[in-house]
Order: C-alpha cells, then sequence, then structure tokens
C-alpha cells in the first residue's frame, strides 16, 4: 500500500521516524520526499503503521493530510530513496531554535562540534531561511556549498543517528564558519574570536553578529544611550535578548502563557509588562525579551559577563536587514562577527504580544513563516499589502501563504524584497508560476503598487483594488474562519471610499461585499502627512485656541489657517490617540511610527473615567473633535500622571463605547453573531478589554486576530480572499 503524507513533513526528521518505525515493525517498502511531500510504501500492517507515525511524530513535524493508494509491488527490505520532483504543496518547516542535545554538544568539550555554531540537527536549526526550492534536499539549501566530511557522512547515513537525513548538518571540519571583523573590516585572527567578541560587547563597544535570516546590532544596556545617538532611534524600543528565563523575570511580569512563547522552538520576541528597563523602552509600560535560539547565540551568552544585550535588525534606516558581509561595514559598528553561508531568504525576528493567552502578532516572521490558512477559492493570487509593516500573500492549491516580514513600501530595497519573496513563495508551492490575479491597495501613492503592477503584466493578469479597511476587516473573518462579522477597524489611516482617510470605523463585512455602519467625525490633516508626523498639528486641527500651548508661531498660524481649507480630513482612531498624547503632554514629538499613541498605552492601563462627557451622536458619527473639545475645557492646570491617566481612559472608554454601540445595534438588526477588531489600534490592551467587555455584555462573540498580524501586516491576506472571490465569482 502506498502513503502520500503532506504537511510539514520534510527537512523535520519525518523520514527518517518513517525508517525506524518500518524497521522495527519489520516492513518492506520504501520512503522518499516526492516534491513537497513524503511517500511510503509498506507491504502490511498499515493501521498500526499509521498509529505509530502518529505517535512518533517528530517535534516539529505535522501532517495535515494521509492519502492511501493500492500499491501491489513486492520489496525485499525498507530503504530510503532519493528524492524525486512533484508536486509543490508542502509545509515547510520555519526555522526552529537550537534543542538542547545540540546546545550540550556545543559547549561539551569532548564533543567533536564543542564551540562550533551552526550544529544542528533533524529536529532544530535554520529551515525557511536556507531553503532554495523544494524538494528538501542539502543541494537545495544554502548549505549546498559546504560538501559533507566522511564523519558527517556517516551520521547522515546511520538510521539511529539522530542527524540521520539531517540535511543541514556540518562540524568544524566541513561547515561553515565565523571571522571576526574590526571597525575598519580587517579581520582580527586569533584563537576564540567568540569570546573576544563578547569581551568587547561588555566593555561598551557596538557589534554586529551575523545570525541565520540576517544581522542583528548588539550592545549591552548600560550602552544604550550612546547606542542611540550612533543609530539616530532617541525613543525607539528595541528587543532585549536575555539569557534565560530567569533574566527575563528581572525585566518583566512574565505570566505562564509568555514564558511558554518565549520558550518555544519558534522563539519570538514578546511584550511583557515592563519591571525594568525603561531606557530600552522609553514610555512604554512593555518590553520586547526573547531567548537565545542559535548556537551563536549561546556561545555569545557564555562568555558575555552581562545577561542580556540589546538585540535589533542590522538595517540602514528604513531598508531591509542587511544580508551581505560586504555590505555592513556601511554601519560603522565596533565590531563585526561574521559567516560565510549565504542568507537565501531574509527573516526578521517575530515580535507578538499577548491577551488572554492569546498571541497577537506585531511581526510575524520567523520561527512562524510559512504558515498557510485553508481557503475556499482555488484561483492563484498574488496580493502586495499596503504601505508599510508589509507582507505580501500568495494563494495556490486553496492555500493562502503569507511571506515574512517585508518592511516599509517607501524604500526601493524593500519593495525588491517583497518581488523576492513573492516569487519564492511561488518556486516553493507551485509546480509552474501561474497567477490569475493580482490585488493591492487602493490607496493612489502606495509603492507596493508598483510591484502589484509588475506581477499584473508580467503574467496578464487583472488587478484588483481593495479598500484598505475592507482589506483589514476580511483579514479578520479569514483569521477566525468566519464568514460574516461587524469589525471595528481603528488604525492610523487607510484610503477610504469618498476621499477622505478613515481609520476609525464600524464595518460589516463578508468576503463579497462591506458596508461602513459609522464612523468617528472627522479632522483635518494640516499638511497632509507632516500631521501624521507632528501630533501638535493635530490638536490645532480641532482646537485652534490651542495654538500658542502648541508652541506655533503667528506665521506658522497664518500658513495653518489656509492649509486648513484643502486638507486631507480623516476620522482616525490613531490620530485621535496621537492628539490626546500631545494635549496631555504625554508625546508631541513622533519620532517613530505610532510612538504618540504606543506611550499613552501605560496611561490606560492605569486610568479611571473620572472625566465625563456629554455626547450628542448623530446617527452613525462619532463626535470624536467635540469630546475632545470637551475634555479641554475640563483642563485647567498642568495635570499629574494619575490624572493624565484619568482624562486619557475618559476620552478612548467613550469613543470606544459608541463605536461598539454602532455595532451591536447593526449586529442584531441584521442577525451577525460577530463583533470583531483589527488594526494597529487593536494592539492596545486596555482598548481591547474596553471592547470584549462591551461586546460581551451584549451577548455576541468577540473577534481578535491570532493567526495574521492585527496591523497592515494582515492586509495582503484580505486583499488576496476578496480578489480570489471575485475571480470565482466572475
Amino acid at each position: 500500500m502506498k502513503l502520500i503524507f503532506k504537511g510539514i513533513v520534510q527537512g523535520v526528521g519525518f523520514r527518517p521516524t518513517i525508517y525506524r518505525i518500518a524497521t522495527e515493525l519489520g516492513l518492506k517498502g520504501y520512503v522518499l520526499n516526492k516534491g513537497s511531500e513524503v511517500e511510503v510504501v509498506i507491504d502490511r500492517n498499515i493501521e498500526n503503521f499509521i498509529e505509530e507515525v502518529k505517535q512518533q511524530l517528530p517535534a516539529i513535524a505535522k501532517i495535515s493530510e494521509i492519502i492511501t493508494i493500492s500499491d501491489e509491488q513486492s520489496y525485499s527490505d525498507f530503504q530510503i530513496l532519493h528524492s524525486e520532483n512533484g508536486s509543490h504543496e508542502s509545509l515547510i518547516p520555519p526555522d526552529v531554535a537550537t534543542c538542547e542535545a545540540c546546545q550540550q554538544e556545543i559547549l561539551c568539550k569532548k564533543n567533536r562540534r564543542y564551540q562550533f555554531p551552526f550544529t544542528n540537527c533533524t529536529i532544530c536549526g535554520a529551515r525557511f531561511s536556507v531553503i532554495t526550492d523544494v524538494p528538501y534536499d542539502r543541494e537545495r539549501t544554502a548549505m549546498n556549498d559546504f560538501p559533507l566530511c566522511s564523519t558527517c557522512q556517516t551520521e547522515y547515513q546511520n538510521p539511529l543517528d539522530r542527524r540521520y537525513h539531517a540535511q543541514t548538518i556540518s562540524c568544524p571540519q566541513c561547515g561553515p564558519f565565523y571571522n571576526l571583523y574590526n571597525s575598519t573590516g580587517n579581520i582580527i585572527d586569533q584563537n576564540n574570536i567568540i569570546k573576544r567578541f563578547a569581551n568587547e560587547i561588555d566593555a561598551g563597544c557596538i557589534g554586529v553578529l551575523k545570525s541565520w535570516g540576517g544581522m542583528h546590532i548588539c550592545c549591552t544596556v548600560n550602552e544604550i544611550q550612546r547606542f542611540r545617538k550612533w543609530y539616530q532611534r532617541p525613543q525607539k524600543a528595541f528587543a532585549l535578548m536575555v539569557k534565560n528565563i530567569s533574566t527575563a523575570r528581572s525585566y518583566a511580569q512574565i505570566s505562564k502563557k509568555e514564558i511558554e512563547i518565549l520558550s518555544s522552538n519558534a522563539r519570538p520576541i514578546v511584550l511583557a509588562n515592563k519591571l525594568k528597563g525603561e531606557s530600552v523602552s522609553p514610555g512604554l509600560n512593555t518590553i520586547g525579551l526573547f531567548l537565545p535560539y542559535t548556537g551563536m547565540h549561546h556561545l555569545l551568552f557564555h562568555y558575555l559577563k552581562t545577561d542580556a544585550i540589546i538585540m535589533t535588525s542590522a538595517n540602514i534606516p528604513g531598508e531591509p536587514m542587511l544580508l551581505e558581509n560586504n555590505e555592513v561595514f556601511s554601519l560603522h559598528a565596533d565590531w563585526y562577527l561574521l559567516h560565510n553561508r549565504k542568507i537565501p531568504n531574509r527573516v526578521d525576528d517575530t515580535v507578538l504580544k499577548i491577551w488572554r493567552e492569546t498571541p497577537m502578532f506585531l511581526r510575524k516572521s520567523r520561527g512562524y513563516i510559512p504558515d498557510p490558512i485553508t481557503i475556499e477559492y482555488p484561483s492563484n493570487v498574488i496580493s502586495v499589502g499596503a504601505g508599510e509593516n508589509i507582507c505580501g500573500s500568495l494563494s495556490t492549491n486553496q492555500q493562502l501563504y503569507c511571506t515574512q516580514y517585508i518592511g516599509n513600501g517607501a524604500y526601493y530595497k524593500t519593495l525588491e524584497f517583497l518581488d523576492n519573496s513573492l516569487r519564492h513563495l511561488m518556486k516553493l508551492f507551485q509546480n509552474k508560476p501561474n497567477v490569475d490575479g493580482v490585488a493591492l491597495d487602493r490607496h493612489p501613492a502606495y509603492s507596493t503598487r508598483q510591484v502589484a503592477q509588475r506581477f499584473a503584466e508580467e503574467f496578464y493578469a487583472p488587478l484588483f483594488e481593495v479598500p484598505h479597511h475592507w482589506a483589514h476587516a476580511v483579514a479578520l473573518l479569514t483569521d477566525q474562519q468566519v464568514d460574516e462579522a461587524v469589525v471595528l477597524t481603528l488604525d492610523g489611516l487607510g484610503y477610504g471610499d469618498d476621499g477622505t482617510f478613515w481609520g476609525g470605523d464600524v464595518i460589516s463585512a463578508t468576503a463579497s461585499d462591506y458596508h461602513r455602519v459609522g464612523h468617528l467625525s472627522y479632522m483635518p490633516l494640516i499638511g497632509a502627512d507632516r500631521a501624521t508626523k507632528d501630533p501638535r498639528r493635530l490638536v490645532y486641527a480641532i482646537l485652534p485656541e490651542f495654538a500658542q500651548k502648541m508652541g506655533f508661531s503667528a506665521s506658522e498660524i497664518t500658513l495653518f489657517e489656509k492649509l486648513k481649507k484643502n486638507s486631507p480630513q480623516c476620522c482616525s482612531f490613531g490620530r485621535y490617540l496621537d492628539a490626546l498624547a500631545c494635549l496631555l503632554g504625554i508625546c508631541c514629538d513622533r519620532t517613530y511610527s505610532g510612538e504618540p499613541a504606543m506611550k499613552l498605552e501605560k496611561y490606560l492601563m492605569m486610568g479611571k473615567p473620572r472625566f465625563s462627557f456629554e455626547v450628542n451622536r448623530s446617527g452613525s458619527i462619532v463626535p470624536a473633535d467635540v469630546i475632545f473639545q470637551q475634555l479641554a475645557n475640563q483642563i485647567k492646570k498642568p495635570l499629574s500622571d494619575r490624572e493624565k491617566a484619568d482624562a486619557s481612559y475618559a476620552f478612548v472608554k467613550t469613543l470606544i463605547d459608541e463605536l461598539v454601540e454602532i455595532a451591536v445595534d447593526y449586529a442584531n438588526r441584521h442577525q451577525i453573531s460577530y463583533i470583531g477588531i483589527t488594526g494597529g489600534v487593536s494592539y492596545n490592551i486596555p482598548i481591547l478589554e474596553m471592547v470584549a467587555k462591551k461586546v460581551r455584555q451584549s451577548g455576541l462573540t468577540f473577534l481578535v486576530h491570532k493567526r495574521v498580524p492585527n496591523g497592515d501586516g494582515c492586509i495582503s491576506v484580505g486583499q488576496n480572499v476578496i480578489a480570489g472571490n471575485q475571480l470565482r465569482c466572475s
């Protein structure tokens, strides 16, 4: 009988497991990789065999389907055969943190892999970041440049060895290696370069460390102010790589669920409630922590005196993470520890936070990509996302695959990265490149449109312009596998159907249609994009009498009054949060995207609704500007932090209550069971709690994201599903 196993069955020790089970049961036949699936032929005892496979499944393997086909051939024994080309429907495994067994080898002086950073086996190591094609064999990975030595070859061929058919194994004799470079790019020749690098970091230097899917810049926490000045990031939060969970607990209050995810083989950055480290994440109530995940990380902490270091993506501001050794010296760091293995697929660290046991992805990448979502339409659709926090998507064979985190589309190299990542997905999951449709955001100025148009022209495929917030809502529906919901789409800005900018809306949506049920009142964006970067302009737009308090000169006020007449209008919840943060003196200078609104969260966490407002809602429009004016009128003196917390909580809760009431009323009138929330604002935990409580009181079911990012990282998912449904109905 022939069995076809589909799922995550390549590069995870699946074939060796099959071999061992078949041998133990005395079965005859074979196992081989066939394209992206694993084909097994056994002569008898099928049910027992399948049960044993499920019981002994390798840690990172996953079976999505088993197809049974009659096979009457006879075999003399059981063998592992050479891979063959076949269908491209594999669930390619993500990069997996170095396992404990490999960690022990790295730190054991008697082991031949002592201090070898690339130590891995069938259940750990780089996967997605090194794969160039399927089926997953060594010649189709970045390890193709490093032929196995005789000892590694023996391990590879031994069915009883845990490195049996592990495609990316190597050792100090045959594998990649690191070099240490100084600030001028010259190689430093000495015996223990890892120890030297660690000593330099402890001494206060800034270093660049090449990892599996890219490069990191690192330094000690004590050097954070120098680092900020050097990297021109005065306020941006950075992630801390900590030696262990004990160290993590010293920096943050960590729940049982957060410990579980921090320690998982995905090793994401987890945003936890901060206990210390204000210099690392200024003004925020959270701090990003993650554990070592590569052999090099473990070796680095073996030699470091400190138990936590700043570890952030190494890139020229705005551009993707650097990959090439000869390019990274442009960063002008003090030291560079770089290896000679190619990086076919750039993969940033994943960032998430936990709400009520549910992981919410701010950035879904290393350790979690690819992660296909089952869809109903058969079309091959490419979707390119929005303008920032970009992820692309590909649908094929009724599976939807997202790219890793891409970045900010304002930069050419980011667009090139998006294009390459989408083509890589096509190479992995399609037998032949094929595109039936291309989806993009309706915003005419988004540079991702260039990538979409390129694909459309190349494959003679139609373009589908998808409204930003409809894509947000449908991404949530797809994430939760429901057909219809009323969704609060709350974010910074999105191009609306009426030529204004949305972002504080209630939308009733299906994959086929949507209806804008309600929204916040509009305010002018004085100077357009300049207003999103200067929260004082937002305050002035609502409260012109506050011009002097905001520090504007007479000439600026005259200019603003002229600009105001033709300024774009926006109802963005995110912009109202920015204005609130500025009004309360929490943040009036935005140095990175989302900063003012993000710094509000810690105040909302401790606030009480001690301010009250008279809300005269006009139908489906919530008068956010009037409520804002009422709040300003109640502020007669400089506020304490407690008063700022109460003021912000009261204002935000009033807006949320009104929007949820609109959503619930519409849902009840149209027999819709679900109320959801999406968009960047939905990362704010106090706001989530406000919405959840109000929806729960209504008796309806509350939806939040769980598999795709809440923010614009989900846009390509919604775009893809909407375009796919339109193609199916055409």
